[in-house]
């Protein structure tokens, strides 16, 4: 293999770049800001900080407006007392180094001393409520940001949710729930660091106008490495992490079901573990490359903060020499540099970790304002209570990122309600695409959707979605239970055992739920304990189930029999035929021409046009598309099998 790759592709393992074709890099949320850390310094960290603690103060205060007033206001208070606790330590240490006797020094720091237990004793106090505070403030944010980012999800067009741009903002905006509630944890010991470290630099300019800037000598050093050591572990990581999830993957190929009968066959389980090896291998060169990093790293750091601290004890002796300083003084400034150098330290930590959270719920923000765009719009003309028919009017129409010809051109066709109405043509005839439509899942490009005289699209959406039950090639199976997954056809409705039993009446599914171990309490999802598992054929019986149980007005049913035996295909559109007698309008697309015989009207489309329209006779008669394709489909019943030639 060549060795000319970029830079991203260094260190990256030979295996790597044979299974991958590179880096394996995940196309996620995380991965979409995991250089967030590496854009922030000190100056942009200090630029940032405000509107970042003015966000998780938002977030905060919708969720819980108390709880964060209280962990707010703890906060201040508590940097507060750390100034009133280093002046008192400046008064004790004054008292105790003062002339006098022992008693009467003792005595002098009398007060100094029961000030600085009363202020241990707040702060203690004062820690407490802001625990107590942001523990419950970090789970009722993540639930509220949750709770609306579903919400917005939700209520999108379908078109929205199939549009890639869109679906991509949902997969990254998924991670803000969890990166709002980290915000409040970060902000609030960001909060308390930076009031400590103001608290100690108000107490040094209060004491000696020299001391101020010996904070920033002692401290920037340290600000300065724990910046530079975060940075190059958090570079690290995300350099090491890619090789664990491809590791992960391998190992995760090496175990599933579905790759056990070909690993075992094709004898791959060798070559897996060989590249494992080798990703293995590459992943621990990177941690030894990472202590070496953190190792030199750590020396200059040290030799750096050595030499301000030699500065900085060395300036105070001076002043100490000088007369210029009492010694008391010089003992509070050591505590209060030292103080605010680990305040800093603190500090540069958690903005900087506080800024890649905010990205992330950035992005939720992003999702909350794009899904209320392109959100199903409510309200709308009323539907007619008991319309004769739904006509498409030259409805054309062509599925977002698609340039190639439209799924409906320029339909025009008519659904007589309270009929079977068989829509028939080949794969990408456009058959799903008006069903869809029907439904008010997608508007037309071009064209009408009458409701009688009521365009769908000036029509209120809800309401339309009220009159139509569906039952798709791809339905939904729910990890729920039997019972759940027929009710959930409506699950605004009173969930009560005659609904339930009539609706497996209708679909012929009474002995599907008679088989299963718990009846409609069996939970239908295998991966969980005491779960079962259904048929192809059982599962669609529970959906057309389900469509009974929701008792639209127009029923659309895509395929209904395609995992049925012959038998229970007929059962199924025996109960089909019965739904259609008791005024029901059925809205049949199936490949298998035969059982469109019953159907009142076809439409036959063909590449998104429609074709032919008639009763299955008529259009037997007139020997079109209909015909041709029954005929085909006919003659693999009819046609012998040749007698082997012999030998």
């Amino acid at each position: 293999m060549g060795k000319k790759h970029g830079d991203e592709d260094a260190g990256v393992s030979e295996s790597e770049r044979l299974l991958f074709g590179g880096p394996l890099r995940y196309d996620t949320g995380w991965s979409q800001h995991h250089d967030a850390f590496l854009e922030l310094n000190l100056r942009a960290m200090v630029r940032r900080l405000p509107s970042l603690l003015a966000t998780s103060f938002r977030l905060a205060w919708q969720a819980d407006r108390r709880a964060a007033r209280t962990v707010l206001a703890a906060e201040i208070v508590r940097g507060l007392a750390q100034a009133v606790a280093l002046l008192a330590v400046n008064s004790v240490l004054g008292r105790l180094i003062g002339g006098g006797t022992i008693d009467e020094r003792l005595r002098d720091a009398a007060p100094a001393l029961v000030a600085m237990a009363a202020v241990m004793v707040v702060s203690t106090l004062l820690r407490a409520a802001s625990t107590y505070a942001t523990g419950r403030l970090e789970p009722k944010v993540e639930r509220v940001a949750t709770e609306l980012y579903l919400e917005r999800a939700a209520a999108v067009e379908l078109a929205a949710i199939e549009d890639h741009a869109f679906h991509k903002l949902l997969d990254t905006a998924q991670y803000g729930a969890a990166s709002a509630r980290r915000m409040i944890a970060y902000s609030t010991r960001v909060v308390n660091a930076a009031i400590s470290l103001t608290a100690a630099a108000g107490v040094l300019t209060v004491l000696h106008l020299a001391l101020l800037p010996l904070l920033a000598t002692m401290t920037l050093p340290s600000a300065w490495s724990a910046l530079t050591n975060a940075r190059r572990r958090y570079e690290s990581f995300h350099t090491w992490v890619q090789h664990a999830r491809a590791g992960q993957l391998i190992s995760g190929l090496l175990t599933e079901p579905a790759a056990a009968p070909e690993i075992r066959v094709h004898g791959v389980a060798p070559f897996l573990l060989r590249h494992y090896r080798a990703m293995s291998e590459t992943a621990e060169a990177e941690q030894a490359r990472l202590a070496r990093l953190a190792a030199r790293t750590g020396l200059i750091a040290a030799a750096w903060t050595g030499l301000a601290t030699v500065a900085t004890y060395a300036t105070l002796g001076g002043l100490l020499l000088a007369g210029a300083m009492a010694l008391s003084v010089a003992g509070t400034a050591v505590i209060a540099i030292r103080t605010g150098s680990s305040s800093l330290d603190s500090l540069v930590l958690e903005v900087n970790a506080l800024h890649e959270e905010a990205l992330f719920v950035g992005d939720l923000q992003r999702l909350y304002a794009e899904a209320a765009e392109r959100a199903i719009p409510e309200g709308g003309e009323p539907l007619p209570e008991d319309p004769r028919e739904v006509r498409f009017e030259h409805v054309t129409f062509s599925y977002p990122g698609e340039s190639s010809r439209p799924a409906l051109d320029d339909v025009t066709l008519t659904l007589p309600l309270g009929r079977i109405v068989a829509l028939v043509g080949e794969n990408g005839s456009g058959k799903t695409t008006l069903v869809k439509l029907l439904a008010g899942l997608y508007t037309p490009d071009r064209g009408r959707i009458l409701w009688d005289d009521v365009d769908a699209s000036a029509a209120d959406r809800h309401q339309l979605a009220e009159r139509i039950a569906m039952v798709a090639q791809d339905f939904k199976r729910w990890p729920f239970t039997a019972r759940v997954n027929v009710a959930v056809g409506r699950s605004s409705a009173p969930l009560t055992e005659e609904r339930l039993a009539g609706a497996l009446d209708q679909a012929g599914a009474q002995d599907v739920v008679a088989d299963l171990p718990r009846g409609l309490d069996t939970l239908l999802a295998r991966h969980f304990s005491g779960g079962h598992e259904l048929s192809g054929g059982q599962w669609q019986r529970l959906g057309i189930a389900r469509a009974a149980y929701r008792r639209g007005r127009i029923l659309i049913v895509d395929e209904p029999t395609a995992a049925l035996d012959a038998r229970a295909e007929l059962e199924v559109f025996e109960k089909i035929r019965a739904l259609a007698s008791a005024g029901q309008t059925v809205v049949l697309i199936t490949h298998r021409l035969a059982s469109v015989r019953h159907a009142d009207l076809v439409h036959v489309l063909d590449q998104g046009r429609l074709v032919e329209s008639g009763t299955p006779e008529e259009l037997l008669a007139t020997g079109g598309l209909y015909a041709e394709l029954y005929a085909l489909q006919a003659d693999q019943f009819t046609a012998r099998v040749p007698a082997p030639e012999p030998r």
